[in-house]
Parts: structure tokens; sequence; C-alpha cells
């Protein structure tokens, strides 16, 4: 009997850890924050910059230790980052951008893990039927815009295209999500839609080119490889004009795209960061957030080197890039 009590109160006081541990509720009212962010470019530096002032604002600067990290877009540096999180203990990892996500979401069941600037989550964690709550250590802000309206761009700006490639990087999952649901559209309207993927920054510059030749527009989602390399990519494209799934690809290559705001994605993130820390959240019970708007904007160098009438663009509800 004493043996089984002994069990039994073991069971309860790891059921207690980990219980401690996904509310990441710190005695001392201090925390240590662990950020991996896959890569340097503007929309995911915009949405790490809001995070941590979120943090500051809400649980005050002198009271949050942040810890950010950059992979270098490396899966693999991300698994180490991750990793290094974990064995420090730190009250919660913000992951910055799918590769990120799912190398935090791997690393660790009792860490909070709060992703940002992610597309889709049950894509990128491999959950069928995905009801909007990963139910788990998990949750965080997509930055999806609609789809449906971003396909649309495309025949609104280049009316006489009858054929689109599809721009992406083949090991990006959300970037592959977010073509096949812009092809479905796109095809349903008599468009041809071609796939030109990239395996990473090393040719891109060839598959760009490639479908600049053979598109009458390129569409490209909120790909983090593209943004990385969203100036080589506009070098390849020539004339063909590039409909962009954010503003950082837009500022780059493209003319236009349906834009959100990463600083306040960032920021959201940030703010349900500080709920849980407090304990005033249960993140198995939070559900996926979203940008609270989105803006159609277009690039005006761009646009001026491809001769498109700006004007009429901002007739159509248009602003331009910041």
């Amino acid at each position: 009997m004493k043996l089984k009590r002994l069990i039994s109160l073991l069971l309860v006081a790891v059921m207690l850890l980990g219980t401690l541990s996904m509310t990441a509720c710190s005695a001392d009212g201090t925390y240590t924050v662990g950020v991996i962010q896959l890569v340097t470019h503007p929309a995911l530096d915009a949405a790490t910059e809001g995070f941590v002032q979120a943090l500051k604002d809400k649980l005050g600067e002198e009271n949050v230790t942040i810890d950010i990290q950059n992979a270098a877009n490396s899966t693999d540096t991300c698994a180490t980052i991750a990793n290094s999180f974990v064995t420090k203990n730190v009250d919660l990892i913000m992951a910055n951008a799918t590769p990120a996500l799912q190398a935090a979401y791997n690393a660790t069941t009792k860490i909070p893990i709060l992703g940002t600037s992610v597309t889709e989550y049950g894509v990128a964690l491999g959950i069928k039927d995905f009801s909007g709550t990963v139910g788990s250590n998990v949750s965080g802000t997509s930055d999806l815009a609609d789809l449906e309206k971003q396909a649309q761009m495309i025949l609104d700006l280049v009316p006489t295209a009858t054929k689109v490639g599809m721009l992406y990087c083949s090991s990006e999952a959300n970037s592959d999500y977010q073509v096949k649901k812009v092809t479905e559209y796109l095809t349903a309207k008599g468009v041809t839609c071609t796939n030109y993927a990239f395996s990473d920054s090393n040719d891109v510059g060839t598959v760009a080119e490639k479908a600049a030749k053979e598109s009458d527009a390129i569409y490209i989602p909120t790909d983090n490889t593209a943004a990385s390399c969203a100036e080589t990519i506009y070098g390849k494209t020539g004339k063909t004009p590039v409909i962009a799934g954010e503003s950082g690809i837009c500022s780059g290559c493209g003319i236009a795209t349906l834009s959100i705001s990463y600083y306040d994605l960032g920021y959201k993130t940030g703010e349900m960061a500080a709920s849980i820390l407090k304990g005033d959240a249960k993140i198995e019970e939070m559900a996926i957030a979203y940008a609270p708007q989105e803006t159609k904007k277009y690039n005006p160098a761009i646009c001026a080197d491809l001769g498109i009438d700006t004007a009429a663009l901002e007739e159509l509800g248009y602003t331009p890039l910041d």
C-alpha cells in the first residue's frame, strides 16, 4: 500500500509540474522568453519588434528577459535554438515563422509555444481537420490574408493574364497550401496556373526567370525564402508583374499585395504571451488569432518601372507601400 501511495504521489507531482510549465506562472513575477526568428527580413523583424514591445508594455521591461536568436534561414539551426531554450527552461518560446514553430513543437511538450508569421497551423503541425485551436502547449497568430481576395487581385491588376506562375519554396508547407488555394480560385476563372518551386536561395533566380518567361503574371505567397530573395527575384522577372502575399516581398519585387501589419501581429502575440505568463490564460484553450485588418498596397517604384497607372490603382482602393 505504501508503494502504491508513493507512486500516486509521484504521478500527482509530475502532473502538477506539467501544469505549472504550461501556464508558465512565475513565483517572483519575472520571466525569461526565448525567441526563434527564422531569418532576417522586414515582415519577421516587425513581428519580433511588436512581440517584444507588447511584453514590455504588459509585464514591465524590468520583469522580462527576452533572448532573441536568428536561425539565418536554417531549419537545423531552428532546432538547435529550440533545444537550447528547453535546456535553459525558459518560461515561454515565441517561434517566428513556420520552421521555427515546427522546431519548437518538436523540442518540448511542456514549455508554452506561441507562433507568429505562420500561415496555417494545421498544415504546419500536421493536424488533420484543424479547428482553430491546437489544444496542447501551442497557440499563436496567423499571417494569412484572404487568399480568394489575393487571387482576385491578379485578375483585377492583370486582366489579360491567361497564364499565372506560382513561385514559391518547395520546403515551405504553408506556401504550398496558399498556392493550392489560389490555384483553385484562378482555375475556376479559366486561368492556367503552373507551379515554379525552388528548393532554396541557390536556385531561386533560375526558377524565377523561367516563371517570368512562361507566365503573364506571377504570384508569390507569404514565403520566407522568397522574402529573403525578393530583390534577386525582381532582377529575373523583368516586365512580368508579381503579386505578393505580403508587403515585405512586394517591396522587393511586387507590384501589389493584400497587406497586414506584421508589427500588429507580433504585438497581438506578445499580448497572448503576457496573459499566459501571468497565469491569466491557458494556452491549450487559446484559438489562433489573426491580423485585425487587411490593406491593399502597391509598390510605386516597381509600378513605375512596369508602366502601371498608379492613379488607377488608387481608384481601386490601393495605397502606396510605406
